[in-house]
């Protein structure tokens, strides 16, 4: 018997019309005889709700209790649509996360998942009976609520198919599959069949809104099958997966792009060593995750060194930077949150030089200011200003014929 874990975001379950259309779907699924745990997230618009609710009451509300209002999103939803299912006349129950015992480490507002209790679960799906899970939240192990960060339904998700051994885990959502670029600037975006595990942390990394990273991670890891689904249209979908034979056909995957970034540029950094530790170390104890840093050649003894942070972490950051910079001796600190970040992402670079001069070309063309670059195996990554994000996704989509199907192998 097929198990399947399907994952419904909260624009599929954003309303009463849609929490019927999901139990519809779940009642089909069950109807040709796969077993069934859903994962759902709050309904869409909830969190913000609530996020909103604690910075009224609490300038920085206390992580604990932050996490103890969040993950009422999700009882909401199970119990909406578990009630649904039931009155349709398919068996369902509903789990939160410290019901389901999802254990996680301490760290509220970003817990990793340690361990998952399948009693329950398995009980429940060998009775015929459709398992409802709250996504997002979990206990630690002293029984205190957390939740896994924006997108962690994705993670739960994942987390519950690898540990019951699922044979696909599927997250529908509200686009059809993972696209060549984002379908609201490229209107001749391509849906992709497929695509590697590898290049989805990329672009999940890179801005790509349709899966958490983590979630990625996860499912390379314990290699889950993973497929994104539309909940409003019928199809295929993409499939993640390891890389093929056919895969190679393409170099370019997709154009990923990210306006959440900010960067602090340190000049007149004492060139010495472990001083690149002395400033990121502190950032890093905050549990703030640095993207892109670039350091210059060292000049009569100083050097510049620069680095990107998420625009969320931007004034956290800037509390550490400004008393270390004084105690550093740092020159000068300068900020600019209104960038961007514009990737191209394929394993097919692995085999194909030139990908990097020529989009520096086609932006350079455009008009273009590059501003910072990272490269790894499979990416390229420029910084510029978040004015020409917009041209430089259409600009490198047109370069690069991602709007054209790959060459298939005979």
């Amino acid at each position: 018997m097929t198990l399947l874990v399907q994952k419904f975001g909260g624009t599929s379950v954003g309303d009463f019309e849609r929490i019927k259309l999901v139990a519809e779907k779940i009642t089909q699924s069950k109807k040709t005889g796969q077993q069934i745990v859903v994962v759902v997230s709050a309904m869409s618009g909830e969190t913000d709700n609530l996020v909103a609710m604690a910075h009224k009451v609490a300038a920085m509300p206390d992580p604990r209790e932050y996490d103890v209002l969040l993950a009422t999103g999700e009882q909401v939803t199970i119990a909406l649509l578990s009630m649904m299912l039931i009155d349709m006349g398919c068996p369902a129950r509903s789990y939160t996360g410290a019901q389901v015992r999802i254990t996680t480490d301490n760290a509220h507002n970003k817990a990793r998942i340690l361990k998952i209790d399948q009693e329950k679960i398995k009980a429940d799906l060998q009775a015929g009976i459709v398992v409802v899970v709250a996504g997002f939240q979990g206990t630690d192990e002293h029984g205190n609520i957390t939740t896994l960060g924006r997108g962690g339904s994705d993670t739960t998700a994942v987390a519950l198919a690898a540990a019951l051994q699922a044979d696909e885990c599927q997250i529908y959502t509200d686009v059809e599959g993972v696209y060549t670029a984002d379908p609201r600037i490229v209107s001749n975006a391509r849906r992709m069949e497929r695509v590697t595990f590898e290049e989805m942390l990329e672009l999940a990394s890179l801005g790509a809104k349709v899966l958490q990273i983590r979630a990625v991670e996860l499912a390379g890891r314990y290699n889950v099958p993973l497929r994104v689904l539309s909940t409003f249209k019928n199809g295929p979908g993409t499939l993640i997966s390891y890389e093929d034979r056919k895969m190679e056909h393409q170099i370019i995957s997709g154009v990923a792009y990210n306006k959440d970034e900010a960067r602090i540029l340190l000049r007149g950094v004492p060139d010495a060593p472990g001083f690149a530790a002395k400033i990121l170390g502190p950032i890093s104890e905050a549990n703030i995750e640095v993207d892109m840093i670039v350091q210059n050649i060292a000049l009569n003894g100083f050097t510049d060194f620069t680095f990107t942070v998420h625009q969320r972490d931007f004034k956290r950051t800037m509390s550490i930077i400004s008393p270390l910079a004084d105690q550093l001796d740092i020159r000068e600190v300068l900020v600019d949150d209104k960038i961007a970040k514009l990737s191209l992402v394929g394993v097919g670079m692995r085999s194909h030089a030139g990908i990097a001069s020529k989009m520096f070309q086609v932006l350079g063309a455009e008009g273009v200011n590059i501003q910072l670059i990272a490269t790894s195996e499979i990416k390229v990554s420029v910084i510029l200003d978040e004015k020409y994000i917009e041209l430089g996704v259409r600009a490198l989509h047109e370069a690069f014929g991602l709007d054209q199907e790959p060459l298939q192998e005979d």
